[in-house]
């Protein structure tokens, strides 16, 4: 089954150098099209907009990458939701700022206050 999977820009498919566009992280480049090839469709999710974002965009172009969509839901998500809302719909994100619950070291006391307030 396929997959929808939102990946950002700057610290993952290059290291960090925002304006600029840093170095390629070619392991991440190389996963997203060979997942492409297999039926995975790929959404360009980056805070760049503008000229920024179409240098992001060429780059990618020029690395082999390609997107089904930039800072946009995938026509189908938009049709399941009736919306193109602001949070695009994944089933996998990968960004260098990302943490999942589990990788979490707060202890589960701590976690119950927070989920409280």
């Amino acid at each position: 089954m396929s997959r929808i999977i939102a990946v950002d820009f700057d610290g993952t498919l290059c290291e960090n150098d925002w304006p600029g566009i840093g170095t390629p992280r070619y392991e991440i480049i190389d996963m997203l099209i060979k997942a492409r090839k297999h039926g995975d469709r790929l959404i360009l999710w980056t805070c760049r907009e503008g000229q920024l974002l179409q240098n992001a965009i060429t780059w990618c172009g020029e690395h082999g990458l390609t997107f089904d969509a930039v800072n946009s839901n995938l026509p189908e998500r938009i049709e399941m939701f009736g919306n193109d809302c602001r949070k695009i719909s994944a089933d996998v994100y990968l960004d260098d700022r990302a943490l999942t619950p589990e990788r979490l070291s707060v202890p589960s006391h701590r976690m119950t206050r927070m989920k409280r307030r």
